[in-house]
């Protein structure tokens, strides 16, 4: 198994819970493929996006012109059923949100776009959790590589990641 997996397995056993990540066939890009290989709902895919956070400052007030104080990463774990409202989640953390480059995302999670995982992390990311998941009794999220995910329940994610509940959608 990827040591991303063994990663994540050893998280979950170390937590008490049950859940132990599973091989897919193939690799799953969209929420929509991890649906149909798990045989679930697709809002029952918990997503990890990672989006990079900045704050924009005025650097000459006369020209207006801006610049990007940034750069650390927010996990936004959502359903697979809808997407992240960036400027609505940006106004309620007082930032802004911008997709991350696949080398932001690798740097911050050890992991690739597609697989990453809720947990494994080198460090600890602030964490979003999407209350649509609350919705779902069984919930599955990558498990650190394109081809792996686990399940999970929603209050599990949210003891994994140690997650802000809100409304993403």
């Amino acid at each position: 198994m990827h040591p991303n997996c063994e990663a994540v397995n050893h998280i979950l056993e170390a937590a008490g819970l049950p859940g132990r990540v599973h091989m897919l066939d193939e690799a799953v890009t969209t929420a929509r493929a991890a649906a149909q290989q798990v045989g679930c709902p697709v809002g029952a895919i918990a997503n990890s996006l990672i989006f990079e956070t900045f704050i924009a400052v005025s650097v000459d007030m006369r020209e207006q012109l801006r610049e990007e104080v940034a750069g650390t990463p927010l996990l936004i774990m959502t359903s697979g059923a809808h997407r992240v409202d960036m400027i609505k989640v940006g106004e309620h953390l007082g930032v802004q949100l911008r997709r991350a480059s696949p080398a932001f995302v690798r740097e911050h999670t050890g992991q690739p776009i597609g697989g990453v995982a809720p947990v494994g992390h080198p460090k600890r990311i602030h964490t979003i959790i999407d209350r649509a998941l609350a919705d779902f009794d069984e919930l599955w999220a990558a498990g650190g590589i394109p081809q792996a995910v686990f399940p999970l329940t929603y209050n599990e994610l949210l003891m994994l990641t140690g997650g802000d509940e809100a409304d993403v959608g």
